[in-house]
């Protein structure tokens, strides 16, 4: 049984991106689907693993600057 936290859709280009935090009983996780003419991929970051998950893109954006 999963308990959804969050959701939100955003729209890139041609592809859609499905942001879910969500909880079970193995913790909570971020899952995140894209999806591109029908086909999804998904990955699922521990909630533990989101601060590095995100200093990791801010390092993207500043280089992408």
């Amino acid at each position: 049984m999963e308990t959804q936290l969050f959701s939100e859709r955003v729209q890139i280009e041609r592809k859609q991106f499905f942001f879910d935090f969500k909880e079970n009983a193995n913790g909570r996780f971020l899952k995140i689907t894209e999806e591109v003419g029908g086909h999804r991929d998904t990955i699922i970051i521990p909630a533990s693993g989101l601060p590095l998950f995100r200093e990791t893109i801010d390092r993207v954006m500043i280089a992408n600057s």
